[in-house]
């Protein structure tokens, strides 16, 4: 069972990086995505930095050719400390997505913005 816990604003989220906010004494980033709002832990499961803090990028596609395809944009997040990408929708790691930090689910009431937990 969940329980939502108050956060910020939602016109507090800007749309190129992350609100940090702290929930029941987790740091938490809410990202605004163009479907809605996302929230991850702002601990990076590689070494423990402040993941959430890092740039809203995008990322290079695997492609057959050799050329370089810019994808996502604005759908990752990228750690400071060492590059790992994260999607900021499921929180998984790009390249093994078995490796995750935790998600939490959002709501949006009146202009207020809740996290569940």
């Amino acid at each position: 069972m969940t329980t939502k816990h108050f956060a910020c604003k939602a016109d507090e989220v800007p749309q190129d990086a992350a609100k940090i906010v702290t929930v029941s004494n987790m740091p938490i980033g809410v990202f605004r995505l163009e479907d809605g709002f996302h929230a991850l832990l702002n601990i990076c499961p590689h070494k423990g930095a402040a993941l959430c803090e890092g740039p809203v990028c995008g990322t290079t596609r695997q492609t057959d050719s050799t050329e370089f395809v810019y994808d996502r944009a604005g759908e990752i997040v990228r750690c400071a400390w060492h590059g790992w990408e994260f999607d900021i929708r499921s929180g998984e790691f790009l390249v093994d997505p078995s490796v995750k930090t935790r998600r939490f689910d959002v709501s949006v009431e009146g202009s207020d913005l809740y996290v569940h937990i």
